[in-house]
This record gives C-alpha cells, sequence and structure tokens, in this order.
C-alpha cells in the first residue's frame, strides 16, 4: 500500500513532462508562423475530425468549453480565412463551421510541427523505450482493462 504522498514525485515529473512538450511544440508551431494560437490550432485539429461541418455547439462540446469560448476562436480563424461559415442547408437557423482550403493547408502544417517535436522529445529513446512509453501511455489514457468475473 502506498502513501498519500507516494505519487507526488512522480505526479510532477508527469507535469514537468507535460511542460516540456508544451513548450517544444509552441516553438516549432512559431518557426512555421501559422498565424494561429495554440487554441485556435486545437479548434483545427477538432474540426478535422468531423465528416460533415460541425455546429459550434457540437465544437465546444467536443472541445469542452462554453459555446462563447468556440465563437471567439472562429472569428479569429475566420478572419485569418482558416474556416468560414456556411448554412445549413436543412435548417436555416443554424450555423455551421467549415474549413477552407488555406485552413486545410495550416492543419499540415500543424500536424507537421507535431511531428517534429514529438520526434524531439522522443530522441533520447530507443525504439523499444518507445513502445514500452506507449503502452504505459495507452493505459494511463484509457484506464485500466476491466476485470471481468466468472
Amino acid at each position: 500500500m502506498s502513501t498519500p504522498d507516494s505519487d507526488g514525485p512522480l505526479a510532477e515529473q508527469l507535469l514537468r513532462l507535460t511542460r516540456r512538450v508544451w513548450r517544444i511544440q509552441k516553438r516549432h508551431l512559431a518557426t512555421r508562423d501559422l498565424g494561429v494560437t495554440p487554441a485556435q490550432s486545437r479548434l483545427l485539429r477538432t474540426l478535422a475530425h468531423y465528416d460533415a461541418p460541425p455546429r459550434m455547439a457540437d465544437l465546444a462540446a467536443r472541445l469542452e468549453v462554453v459555446p462563447r469560448a468556440v465563437t471567439t476562436l472562429v472569428d479569429g480563424l475566420e478572419t485569418n480565412g482558416k474556416v468560414c461559415r456556411v448554412a445549413d442547408p436543412t435548417n436555416r437557423r443554424v450555423t455551421r463551421i467549415e474549413l477552407t482550403d488555406e485552413g486545410r493547408e495550416t492543419l499540415r502544417e500543424l500536424r507537421a510541427a507535431r511531428r517534429s517535436a514529438a520526434q524531439e522529445i522522443l530522441a533520447p529513446l530507443s525504439p523499444e523505450q518507445r513502445e514500452v512509453l506507449a503502452g504505459l501511455l495507452d493505459t494511463l489514457i484509457d484506464g485500466p482493462a476491466p476485470v471481468e468475473h466468472c
């Protein structure tokens, strides 16, 4: 059984790693001069997961933010030509958000920046260590597998 603070150093390591990942990714994004904030890049990545243009309420739910925050992000992205608002073909009161060609190109650049940041972060690890880390991260992200009872 662990003491209440036995996981403290591990938690601190995780927080330090998260901050390092954020700094490295931010640096890789800045060198590409894409004209988007980290929050806007998250919205673009989220938008790319939809098969059809989503409503702002859908984006807010997926991003787990209030709808007003999405409106502000979309306003900035629309001003920069990365997204556009389009009318819903079945309900004229509904507005949907669509990636523009420039938005798709920005998304490609964002993905390339994230890949190069990941390569930098993972460089000290051997292929075997990366495989172990991937398994550990999957467990932390998804939680432990459910225990089956007979």
